[in-house]
């Protein structure tokens, strides 16, 4: 399960670190920009310590043509329900191009998506999940 939704609060934050909430809960959170992240998915945690590289490896504009793909096909298979499993598509992501979500929600995002996408044998299109 992903959940990216918008968030209002009076703090400034910044993304220095991945807040480990509970086992296999990522929560990033930037009260800034009104966005955050959140990643429940048994096994993701361990998953994201032994396979992602390090931050600043790709670029944000990168991890950005990544996300706008595979969420625009995640947000078209979770709107079809009886020809994609409802199972893996519970719910769109509010991933919107016009919006600097930063480098962090990129990061995590990008992985939550190559991660969704090799341990459920999905494809999402356009380009290949790759570690």
């Amino acid at each position: 399960m992903l959940l990216l939704a918008c968030k209002t609060s009076q703090e400034n934050k910044t993304f220095d670190k991945i807040q480990k909430i509970e086992n296999d809960t990522i929560r990033i959170a930037n009260d800034k920009i009104e966005y955050e992240v959140i990643i429940i998915d048994p096994g993701f945690s361990s998953w994201f310590n032994g396979h992602a590289k390090p931050k600043n490896y790709y670029s944000q504009n990168y991890l950005e043509s990544h996300n706008r793909i595979w969420v625009s096909e995640w947000n078209r298979r979770a709107m079809l329900p009886l020809q994609y499993n409802p199972n893996l598509y519970e719910m769109t992501i509010d991933y919107q191009t016009n919006i600097d979500y930063g480098y962090d929600v990129n990061y995590m995002l990008y992985y939550y998506l190559v991660y969704f996408q090799i341990t459920n044998k999905q494809q999402l299109g356009g380009y290949t999940p790759r570690i």
